[in-house]
């Protein structure tokens, strides 16, 4: 039995249908309304459990205090037996008609206004309005519209603006007040709301080609004389031999030019969408926040425009053009199409077998060319290229990738990466192709190649996934570009950076040999001394050997520091940043020392030891060349003893870089050069090579894939190294240098 009412009583409910009331300001007939009216139908037609009722207010013929309280008793009359889901107003006259009697009118529903000007969002939060309304507000972009004329009409020197004196002409004058003072310098600016319509219309036929007329409002003249918005824009038009543009759509059908225009359709369409929202999808008003930017648009009056030989095409880029004629195709397309689909059907029935028949023979020989013109393309290509299918079986190739294995075309088919790679490679290059094959992705990785005639290539190996037509997986296509010798160009590059800092080094060595060479000749002078004095003994000799074994094996270091600097990475390892600042400090440290210059090392992460994948001897290189031009740089600036100047290092890290700062207060580099310092053959010094720095980047950026930069902080110059913490994959043999 409970079932059974339950049943009945969700069926009642679902069969009632929703009540929406729409109450305009003004009457029906005034386009503005007519056309909210018109579009508000259109988007709640589909809603069969909708049903919509309008109401007139007409206030825009009178409005007085009397006549507003008599027809909210009549609405009372009305509205008594009728229960309303949700009420909409437009425009601001309906609007403070819904406040004012939303507790006896309307009992509180949820309230949806569009078309209000001059929204007052402070009383509107102070009578605690939020929760029962919400909308979409109406606003003129006049600004807009005088950039649009002086777009459209660069030679304008006076602009004439007509309004009325209406509540809503009034609103708009308080509006344009700050736009003409911002533009009456630049434009001469006439400005009418209090004149009878015959003076208007002897003006307007007076105004000289370089003028245009902005059309606000005219509901009345001077003398209080109503005008319908048809009549009053009529009776201008009609005497105006200039462009008029306006503000409001519902003047274009009239002979407005145009603008950029509040329609009345674009505010009926989203105050419809706000009460599908709560009818339909259940949302409360207090949801729906009130839609501040009116949705205005371009729109023009194609007649207009042909009249005054007006382009806007190259100008604005979202725009409507109303009453452009159809073309012939247009205005005839139904009887156009049933003409060419008759045809071309009758064609088809007559041709078909021949045409199949010349189709294939012609399919068959382009096909037949495009297999010879693939293979001679490819065959062209200096770079390696293969295909092969899911399976990893190679389908075919060009000649230059059998050349590469010393094969045959025919040889390479149906073979794998077993078959032509190292286990360990041809391990990775299968893992690369299942992921390729299950992302649909590309591939892009670097390999080196052995030969049994002793000769290395270095490859860059780019693949990707092709697909078959009927858009299943076919396989991957990869392609070989041979940098070998790209490479061994920058690693010349970087010798000969290196070899120009050979003058620095030798000056450094001889720096760091001087204190031992002075021990050894007092301890030479001083065995000559015991012998001659007949006091040698195997003790003293004892100590002597070892003191001079200690100098030596330091000079030793020394020389083998400068022989690994000079000798080229040839392959990437793990290394300690640390130990790459000790072995170069043990190079030029003692100039850095001799030149009364504070070097400061600082680890951010003491405790962790800061490791660097990549090419050891050149990250050297990198360091002493800006250690060593902060150094040669400070030398310059020493005026005297008494000058103290500093180079700080800091070595820290995050998550992706290790990042290492070199800064010397030796004085700023200049702000005009500063850009161009990493270019090549660009150096401020006089017998400078301009390698350096540009070697510094090549290092850092293309082979360890890091940054540098450089800037000035006062009189300070910082170089940042960011170096990744890993670069690509790390084989499980890597060499580790701490």
């Amino acid at each position: 039995m409970k079932s059974f009412i339950f049943i009945i009583l969700f069926t009642i409910t679902s069969l009632h249908s929703k009540e929406v009331l729409l109450l305009h300001s003004y009457h029906k007939g005034y386009a503005w309304s007519d056309e909210i009216s018109k579009t508000i139908e259109q988007e709640l037609f589909p809603y069969e459990d909708i049903e919509l009722s309008t109401l007139y207010m007409n206030t825009k013929k009178i409005n007085s205090k009397s006549y507003l309280d008599k027809l909210s008793l009549l609405y009372k009359e009305q509205f008594n037996k009728r229960n309303f889901d949700l009420v909409i107003v437009s425009d601001n006259n309906a609007f403070d008609f819904a406040v004012k009697h939303k507790n006896t009118l309307f009992n509180n529903l949820p309230i949806l206004f569009c078309g209000i000007n001059n929204f007052d969002q402070k009383s509107f939060n102070e009578k605690q309005l939020k929760k029962t309304m919400t909308g979409v507000l109406e606003g003129v972009e006049i600004e807009k519209n005088f950039e649009l004329i002086t777009l459209l009409h660069p030679n304008t020197k006076k602009i004439l603006i007509l309004n009325d004196t209406s509540k809503t002409g009034l609103a708009l004058k308080k509006d344009l007040n700050p736009i003409i003072e911002k533009y009456h310098s630049l434009i001469d600016i006439e400005y009418i709301d209090n004149m009878d319509i015959k003076k208007i219309q002897n003006k307007v036929s007076n105004l000289d080609k370089d003028t245009i007329i902005l059309f606000l409002l005219f509901s009345k003249d001077k003398n209080n004389k109503y005008f319908t918005y048809k009549k009053g824009f009529k009776k201008i038009k009609e005497h105006a031999n200039v462009p008029i543009y306006g503000v409001w759509d519902f003047y274009l059908e009239s002979g407005l030019l145009g603008g950029l225009l509040t329609t009345g359709s674009a505010q009926g369409k989203v105050v419809s969408q706000m009460a599908i929202e709560i009818l339909e999808n259940d949302k409360r008003v207090e949801d729906l926040p009130i839609i501040t930017k009116s949705p205005n648009q371009y729109m023009f009056n194609y007649q207009e425009l042909k009249k005054y030989n007006i382009k806007i095409n190259n100008k604005l880029k979202n725009y409507t053009i109303i009453g452009k004629p159809k073309s012939i195709y247009e205005e005839y397309t139904e009887f156009v199409l049933l003409s060419t689909f008759s045809i071309v059907i009758l064609t088809i029935l007559v041709l078909i077998m021949r045409v199949n028949i010349q189709k294939r023979k012609r399919l068959e020989k382009d096909l037949q060319n495009r297999i010879k013109f693939d293979k001679v393309l490819l065959n062209t290509i200096p770079s390696a290229i293969y295909y092969k299918n899911k399976d990893g079986k190679i389908l075919g190739s060009n000649q230059a990738f059998a050349d590469l294995f010393q094969l045959d075309i025919q040889d390479i088919i149906g073979k794998t990466a077993h078959d032509l790679y190292p286990y360990e490679i041809a391990v990775k290059n299968e893992n690369v192709d299942k992921k390729l094959l299950k992302n649909l992705g590309q591939d892009n990785s670097e390999l080196t190649l052995h030969f049994p005639n002793s000769t290395m290539k270095h490859t860059v190996l780019s693949k990707a996934v092709y697909l078959n037509t009927d858009g299943s997986i076919g396989g991957i296509v990869c392609i070989m570009d041979d940098i070998t010798e790209r490479l061994q160009q920058k690693q010349f590059l970087i010798q000969q950076a290196k070899l120009a800092e050979m003058g620095d080094m030798i000056a450094a060595i001889a720096h760091q040999w001087n204190e031992p060479l002075v021990e050894l000749s007092a301890q030479v002078q001083d065995i000559q001394t015991s012998y001659l004095l007949d006091e040698l003994e195997s003790l003293s000799m004892n100590t002597f050997v070892n003191e001079s074994m200690i100098q030596i094996k330091y000079m030793s270091k020394t020389l083998t520091d400068f022989r690994n600097f000079l000798k080229p990475s040839t392959k990437r390892v793990l290394f300690s940043i640390k130990k790459s600042f000790d072995e170069i400090f043990e190079i030029i440290g003692k100039q850095i020392f001799y030149l009364n210059i504070d070097l400061e090392v600082l680890y951010k992460n003491p405790h962790t030891e800061p490791l660097i994948y990549g090419y050891e001897n050149e990250f050297k290189q990198v360091l002493l060349n800006i250690i060593n031009n902060a150094k040669n740089k400070i030398s310059e600036s020493i005026q005297d003893d008494f000058d103290r100047f500093k180079i700080t290092i800091v070595v820290d890290s995050n998550e992706k870089y290790n990042i290492i700062k070199i800064i010397d207060n030796g004085g700023k580099i200049d702000d005009k050069i500063i850009i161009n310092i990493f270019d090549p053959y660009f150096t401020t010094k006089k017998e400078g090579t301009g390698f350096g720095l540009y070697m510094a980047k090549v290092i850092i950026e293309d082979k360890m894939k890091g940054i540098i930069t450089v800037q000035n902080e006062n009189d300070s110059v910082i170089f940042t190294l960011k170096i990744p913490h890993i670069i690509g994959e790390i084989d499980e043999n890597i060499t580790t240098r701490r």
